[in-house]
């Protein structure tokens, strides 16, 4: 599962980044909850990339009510190309979930650590994401693919966000592949490049959106 991240990079060096148009403002953001808007990369009308702001959470074009998207928030690898709430958007509507890291929780006992993953030099990178448009509201709404957890996860959470490299990204965007030929990009892997570190417990509150909670609590070292 993937239920908190952050995005801490400009808008200029992430359409440099991914090669797209990003006209639009970007504020950093330290935790980014579900049903909050955040930023993708997608191919607009004339198949070129752009990033705009979506509501995470998604929302099937015939759902009833928004509230769907609260359940929505990540799709599994293993079914996304079989349920219903996923299956059109997985053909036809991907996208790039773009953030600077994510945070996952370590129970021991009654008690939880969360953690932050990022790559070693904190630049930005993807999950593989899919996007829907919502005509009742207007509302166009993505959600984050999840896999089991590599070697660097396992010993924290058994799931873990698609993270995607930067050669895959086209593959993923383009409309007309296939989509039995993009299951090898959702198996887990090892990045070899990225790190783990003990994340503040005020992460868990979605109102805590500051820089500090990157930094840890007082914590004992042997959790892990």
């Amino acid at each position: 599962m993937c239920g908190r991240y952050n995005l801490r990079t400009s808008a200029q060096v992430l359409a440099e980044m991914f090669h797209a148009k990003a006209d639009l403002e970007v504020h950093p953001r330290y935790n980014i909850a579900p049903t909050q808007s955040s930023l993708v990369c997608r191919l607009d009308d004339a198949g070129q990339r752009e990033i705009v702001p979506m509501r995470w959470g998604l929302v099937p074009s015939w759902a009833k009510d928004i509230k769907i998207g609260y359940k929505l928030i990540n799709a599994r690898a293993e079914t996304v190309s079989e349920k219903p709430s996923f299956r059109a958007a997985y053909k036809r509507r991907r996208c790039l979930v773009i953030a600077s890291g994510f945070y996952e929780w370590k129970r021991e006992g009654k008690s939880k650590q969360p953690f932050h993953i990022h790559r070693e030099d904190d630049q930005p990178f993807a999950f593989a994401g899919l996007w829907e448009y919502w005509d009742q509201g207007a509302i166009e709404s993505f959600t984050i693919i999840t896999t089991a957890a590599n070697s660097l996860m396992v010993p924290i959470h058994h799931r873990m966000p698609v993270l995607l490299q930067p050669d895959q990204y086209g593959v993923w965007l383009d409309q007309d592949i296939a989509p039995q030929a993009l299951e090898p990009l959702l198996e887990p892997y090892d990045w070899k490049h990225m790190q783990l570190d003990p994340a503040n417990s005020n992460v868990g509150h979605v109102k805590n959106d500051t820089p500090d909670v990157l930094l840890p609590d007082s914590w004992n070292n042997s959790l892990f």
